[in-house]
């Protein structure tokens, strides 16, 4: 199954090299400025194609704490794939996965809100989420991995319409 996704993607890390004293508590700065520093190198392993917004202007936005805390968000258009198991079709359910190198920062329940009304999957409905997270090791170090497990059930009505009935005529 492909899909695709429009999310606001919030990165948060440290860089001691940053801090700095001063009357301004939060430095929000150009989005231009990313380039100038460090940034964690994310990527999605099952997307095929990735697109950050920039219509008017690039849909980024770039803060520095006092203590070398960074914000970096930005607007992405993720097309990604997922395998799935079709024994039970049209019947079945499919656990898609979007994995990321990071840690939760609002605990794993509360990291991943998915609002109902931003959720419109022709032939499925977002049943929940749930996450998880595992250190992997490799020959180049130890990586956190972190998985969202997007719970879909296929809506049957789509399917008796554009599939089963069609099939009898």
């Amino acid at each position: 199954m492909e899909y695709t996704m429009d999310v606001f993607f919030r990165q948060t890390w440290i860089d001691k090299r940053l801090k700095y004293d001063g009357p301004i508590e939060i430095l929000r700065l150009n989005n231009m400025m990313v380039t100038k520093v460090w940034t964690p190198d994310t990527f999605f392993r099952n997307g095929k194609k990735s697109v950050s917004h920039n219509m008017t202007a690039p849909n980024k936005l770039f803060r520095i704490m006092r203590n070398g805390t960074i914000l970096y968000t930005m607007r992405l258009t993720i097309s990604a794939e997922c395998p799935m198991r079709l024994v039970d079709f049209p019947m079945d359910d499919a656990y898609p996965k979007s994995e990321m190198i990071y840690t939760w920062t609002k605990g794993p329940e509360k990291s991943v809100e998915v609002p109902k009304e931003s959720s419109s999957l022709v032939q499925y409905d977002l049943i929940g989420q749930t996450v998880s997270s595992e250190t992997i090791k490799s020959i180049t170090g130890e990586y956190i991995v972190m998985t969202v497990y997007f719970h879909l059930r296929r809506k049957m009505g789509y399917f008796m319409i554009q599939t089963y009935i069609p099939c009898i005529m």
